[in-house]
């Protein structure tokens, strides 16, 4: 049996999973593991100290469609804070539209953490629309977030609450209420559900809610297929639910795995009050801070800035990327079935 979903359809994949955006760090070899399994891998915006980030966008890139044939996407950061976010929207269509492999498999484009309008308004990516099944889902984290995606032309949204993994919004909203507000808003705009779904029975949930689509970040961290080092996917299965707090991000408000690193951060609790704090910072040490979240590379997760989201108190196993995603499958379609039951 195969769950079918407007997302599923829409990008080409056997089953409503995809790998959540977890830059700046490489998810290569997640994405060709997910994408072989039947859900969606997803290239994260790697723009690591010294690396540049369109050189590596576009190896990444050829890295995949060597490994797999099968459907994949990429994400951009459009942040204030992302100097290179301009270039890449204009760079990688380019770049995807000159590959006729790139222009058949890369089907889902996610930006995030900015404008929604940024990718919509690049020539390029214009074009490549016009010779591809590209679709471009925005992160919306919040109800006034969607309208302006929908406003800016998006074929999708990327629906994240705040039990999430990584970089979150001020507002602090929980994914379930977020579905809520979005699906009754926008009934017909095809959702992804983002913001620490461990399992079968969160992706059923979400299905059930509206969504047709669950994107995943902790759960993949933990499989044996990424790149994370062991230490990183090692603090997963041991860890509960209060293993997670709220500090000061590189971007903005960040949940991460209680640290050392956390544990001398503060939290600020509003756009203004983080542009301040920007302001006044050297750049040498915003570069200093940044530096902090590529600890993880090198197993160093108590110094290092450590994204986890809270649904790391609902793994407890390292396990293959096929296993996990169909295991999800067959735990979500028992529960979809036993909740139709209901119905009489």
């Amino acid at each position: 049996m195969v769950i079918e979903t407007d997302v599923t359809q829409m990008l080409g994949i056997k089953h409503p999973i995809l790998l959540a955006p977890m830059g700046p760090f490489y998810t290569t070899k997640a994405t060709i593991a997910i994408s072989e399994a039947g859900g969606c891998g997803t290239l994260s915006h790697t723009n690591l100290f010294g690396k540049n980030s369109i050189k590596e966008m576009k190896n990444n890139l050829l890295e995949v469609v060597e490994h797999t044939s099968k459907p994949f996407g990429f994400n951009i950061r459009t942040a204030r804070m992302q100097p290179d976010a301009r270039n890449l929207c204009r760079q990688i269509p380019k770049f995807i539209m000159s590959n006729p492999k790139l222009r058949d498999q890369v089907r889902y484009a996610l930006t995030s953490a900015g404008t929604p309008r940024m990718l919509q308004s690049s020539k390029a990516y214009q074009k490549l629309k016009e010779v591809s099944e590209i679709k471009n889902f925005h992160v919306a984290p919040a109800p006034w977030l969607a309208r302006k995606c929908v406003d800016a032309g998006v074929d999708g949204l990327t629906v994240t609450g705040i039990e999430g993994g990584g970089h979150q919004s001020y507002e602090k909203i929980g994914l379930l209420v977020l579905l809520q507000a979005i699906k009754q808003e926008f009934p017909d705009m095809p959702v992804v559900a983002c913001g620490s779904i461990g399992n079968g029975i969160g992706l059923a949930s979400c299905l059930a809610a509206g969504a047709g689509g669950v994107a995943m970040g902790t759960r993949f961290i933990s499989s044996k297929e990424s790149e994370f080092h062991d230490n990183y996917k090692g603090i997963v299965p041991p860890a509960t639910c209060r293993d997670t707090t709220f500090v000061t991000g590189f971007l903005a408000p960040i949940r991460l795995w209680k640290n050392e690193y956390t544990a001398s951060h503060d939290l600020v609790t509003s756009k203004e009050e983080k542009i301040a704090k920007e302001e006044e910072m050297t750049i040498e040490e915003l570069i200093e801070d940044q530096k902090h979240y590529e600890e993880i590379y090198y197993g160093r997760v108590k110094e290092g800035a450590t994204p986890l989201g809270q649904c790391c108190g609902v793994i407890d196993s390292i396990e293959s990327t096929k296993n996990i995603i169909d295991d999800m499958i067959k735990i979500a379609e028992k529960r979809l079935k036993t909740a139709t039951s209901m119905i009489k």
